[in-house]
């Protein structure tokens, strides 16, 4: 293995280890009310910014890099105002202490990063910045996985 295999697989380790600190983090301090408003959020995020009927306009006479990065702002500002949306609409916040239910919080934890990370490799451009080729791609890239990966954070939050 070269030098360069080795800085490109870490900085997707880092990458996957980022997101599901960032969301354990978040369920610890806000509780898993919050990532359940996350992952619900991601899920409109993702159908939206999917149909988003002005991204041609958007992206004419600018570089690939430039592209993918409208490409993924636009997905975050979706998912960001469908957060907003559903921490209005869904129940308050449950009445636990950080560690109470760390278990649940870690599942869901795993929940969201699973689906960031299958929304990065099938349909946002992460791979302008991200190389392709690492093990990591191998579970998260495949096409006839990434039904599977969008199915599993519905099934943890239909069992919890």
């Amino acid at each position: 293995m070269d030098t360069s295999a080795v800085l490109d697989f870490l900085k997707e380790i880092i990458f996957l280890l980022v997101v599901f600190g960032a969301f354990l983090i978040l369920a610890l301090a806000k509780g898993k009310q919050t990532l359940i408003n996350i992952i619900m959020a991601l899920y409109l995020g993702l159908l939206l910014s999917l149909r988003f009927p002005y991204y041609q306009s958007m992206i004419s006479g600018t570089g690939p890099g430039t592209e993918s990065m409208i490409r993924i702002t636009v997905f975050v500002f979706f998912a960001v105002i469908s957060f907003w949306l559903f921490s209005r609409l869904m129940p308050r916040e449950f009445e636990e202490k950080a560690f109470q239910g760390f278990g649940m919080k870690m599942l869901f934890a795993l929940a969201a990063t699973a689906l960031v990370m299958s929304f990065s490799y099938n349909v946002l451009p992460i791979t302008e910045f991200i190389t392709p080729g690492s093990p990591i791609q191998t579970l998260f890239a495949p096409k006839e996985y990434f039904f599977w990966w969008l199915l599993t954070p519905i099934v943890i939050l239909f069992w919890l």
